[in-house]
């Protein structure tokens, strides 16, 4: 009788635990819901040049290489200036694995993960156009 009791009370109380439990899940739900949203401006811009196709290269550096390279971050060569010459001197193979692979300060795919290694090319011409 001992037993049958100890084993009544012990399914009571696990049944007891499990039903607060979905209740207090449901109410931390509530009080962890975010209360808006962030709007990113341009991020839906972004989507729908992926979703229709390559991206020129000043999108690609508009969007994944400006950060580091309109600014100069990290001695980043910026667009069109003399820093580009010694690194073309190694030819543009090498520029392109340096960019797909990351090199020194440079991520791999510049942080564009969602490019493709002809838009990074792409994105290396316009760099360079004029140099």
């Amino acid at each position: 009788m001992k037993k049958l009791s100890l084993a009544v009370a012990l399914l009571l109380t696990t049944l007891g635990i499990n039903a607060s439990t979905d209740q207090e899940k449901d109410a931390i739900a509530k009080r962890i819901a975010p209360v808006g949203q962030v709007y990113v401006a341009g991020a839906a811009a972004a989507t729908a040049a992926v979703a229709s196709g390559p991206r020129s290269g000043e999108q690609v550096y508009q969007a994944a290489c400006f950060a580091c390279h309109g600014t100069g971050a990290l001695d980043a060569p910026k667009p069109n200036s003399a820093d580009w010459k010694p690194r073309m001197a190694q030819g543009f193979d090498v520029l392109l694995k340096h960019s797909i692979e990351g090199f020194n300060n440079m991520p791999a795919m510049g942080t564009c993960m969602n490019c493709s290694e002809d838009e990074i090319a792409a994105a290396i011409r316009f760099m360079t156009d004029g140099v």
